[in-house]
């Protein structure tokens, strides 16, 4: 029975509803081919890409075969004749337009020669990287509801073998031809009309693909759940709201050990007069791609922000395993370990940034395998990778202020507001310097905070957040060393950065701006070496390949919608 459509947007700085639409949907979990496709000549190659080649795409040059680079996610791409001596040369080698004029965040996806690119309201292009040239366009046909916060974005899509696999806004999961773009299947992943969606680039690995659920403002229940990659059904699901436990340790102290000024003794009163069933309206988005431990086949991911996300009456405890990293096992799902950064968040400081794994010194000196993450809270962690520990934290790469005080119906103002610090914006490392970049956002806010009960798969804020017009927003891409946890460099940029970071072999940070700079910098020193300005918000990480010996740098332009930056419909591409 369909119901009105309404739409309308909401950008995290403000005080608005989302993207919406409503009408009843069917069962879920059963594949299903519904009358969709490509249009355009398939490529003009077989495209294969088996598991060994997923496992080795850290030291791939001429390939960029995972939204993140590896399954370590790392974002450092080791190709070198674009480096700090000549990145100075650089320059438009075309400049790919698709049809969709919206926010873009997609990190493409390039197989020999090949390039497979997303848009908002989940299109598909598969190009050849060297000259733009389109091959095939595939337009998902959305389903009659989509729910979703923050833009009708994609991240990208995952390949292995002869498929893609790409998440859709109404929380479907579907595999393409990778030659043709003909859908081979749709699965439902979760209930679009309860607040689910999918902009996440999904993880390709071992035959199953693994997804999360973004939605943590409508009240949904997160997981990560992994698909069989041959016909997509549903092999496990990691809750990450347990349906017990979720209470947790009462901690009163976050990650840094700052006093969070709860009522520790009013939340237990209240937990055991809510009578512990709101697990199923907790939030816990899981917004980016996981990573993957291939050693302890282990899936190390972050999950986001509790709902409603500022009105903690409605939700009393530590609300597990909001604001954490957490580690699944990759063949069962099954719980490994957690670490809370933010217990019982009221701020919307989610974990969204992706996980990426690397090697670090441990409290000891000794060099020891790491998980890190950049926080919303301005800091990047680094853990032990086999037990979670948190072996220390950064200096803050962006002011902070009254941190914790805790919202008011007028307001209450903290720093940072709840864009971060880092954003859903992936970080890249360079493993030679052992340094990591991050892209910051600094935009003060006030929190304000509301009685708010389950509204039934619409927005669920329990208050509002907004920015302060007399306070200037700006961003840091900020260099910390993973060693000591220091700032190593920082630079300021003119809006606040939100889109990822690209390290690579030539010793060069890649990064992009809303005014529609693109950046290169010195990857030691932040000394800005190179920029172009694309025309529309550079809000995406960029990728980097290799056709017939030569280095490409490519960056989608499109704007965003969540900070209101200059939409465009390209995919910029360069070289020397």
């Amino acid at each position: 029975m369909k119901k009105t459509r309404f739409t309308h947007h909401l950008r995290r700085t403000l005080v608005a509803g989302p993207v919406l639409g409503l009408i009843s949907v069917g069962a879920f979990g059963q594949a299903e081919v519904p009358n969709q496709g490509a249009t355009g000549a398939p490529v003009p190659k077989s495209i294969s890409v088996p598991q060994q080649k997923l496992d080795a795409a850290d030291k791939d040059a001429n390939n960029f075969l995972h939204s993140n680079m590896s399954y370590a996610q790392t974002r450092f791409h080791p190709a070198r004749q674009i480096n700090t001596a000549n990145v100075s040369k650089l320059h438009p080698v075309f400049t790919f337009q698709t049809e969709v004029v919206e926010s873009m965040e997609t990190a493409p996806i390039v197989v020999d020669g090949v390039m497979f690119l997303t848009t908002s309201y989940n299109h598909v292009y598969a190009i050849d990287a060297a000259t733009g040239k389109e091959f095939w366009h595939y337009k998902h046909k959305m389903g009659p509801v989509t729910t979703f916060c923050c833009g009708p974005n994609n991240r990208g899509v995952a390949v292995m073998d002869d498929r893609l696999y790409m998440g859709t806004l109404d929380s479907k999961l579907v595999a393409l031809d990778a030659k043709t773009g003909a859908l081979l299947w749709s699965t439902q992943i979760a209930d679009p009309e309860l607040g689910y969606s999918e902009t996440m680039a999904p993880v390709a690995i071992d035959g199953k693909v693994l997804i999360g659920t973004n939605g943590g403002e409508y009240g949904v229940r997160g997981f990560v759940k992994a698909f069989d990659a041959k016909d997509g059904k549903l092999l496990w699901t990691f809750n990450t709201i347990p349906e017990k436990g979720h209470e947790g340790v009462w901690a009163p102290k976050d990650a840094t050990q700052r006093d969070m000024l709860r009522d520790i003794a009013a939340e237990k009163a209240q937990f055991e007069k809510a009578g512990g069933d709101f697990y199923k309206t907790l939030g816990g988005g899981v917004w980016m791609a996981p990573a993957i431990d291939r050693e302890t086949k282990s899936v190390i991911f972050v999950v986001g922000n509790p709902s409603p996300d500022l009105y903690g009456a409605e939700r009393p405890g530590d609300n597990l395993y909001t604001d954490s990293i957490v580690a699944i096992d990759l063949d069962s799902g099954a719980y490994k370990w957690h670490y809370q950064y933010v217990p019982h968040d009221v701020w919307d400081l989610d974990a969204a940034s992706p996980v990426i794994l690397t090697e670090a010194k441990g409290k000891d000196g000794k060099t020891r395998k790491v998980a890190i993450h950049g926080g919303k809270t301005g800091h990047v962690y680094v853990h032990d990778r086999a037990t979670g520990e948190l072996i220390r934290y950064s200096e803050a790469m962006v002011p902070q202020e009254n941190m914790w005080v805790l919202p008011t119906k007028d307001g209450a103002r903290m720093l940072p507001g709840a864009n971060g610090g880092v954003e859903w914006s992936p970080m890249a490392i360079n493993p030679n310097l052992r340094i990591a970049y991050a892209a910051n956002l600094h935009q003060p806010m006030t929190y304000h905070v509301e009685e708010s009960k389950y509204p039934g798969g619409k927005l669920w804020l329990g208050g509002a957040f907004k920015v302060i017009p007399s306070e200037k927003q700006w961003g840091r891409l900020a260099a910390v060393n993973l060693d000591t946890g220091k700032l190593a460099w920082k630079f300021d940029t003119e809006q606040p950065l939100i889109g990822g970071v690209l390290a690579t072999g030539g010793n060069l940070v890649f990064n992009g701006e809303g005014n529609g700079l693109f950046r290169a910098f010195d990857a030691k020193t932040g000394k800005k070496l190179w920029e172009y300005q694309c025309g529309a918000g550079v809000n995406a990480p960029a990728v980097s390949y290799t056709v017939n010996g030569k280095q490409y740098i490519a960056v989608a332009a499109g704007g965003n919608t969540q900070l209101d930056f200059k939409r465009g419909n390209s995919v910029v591409v360069f070289g020397l």
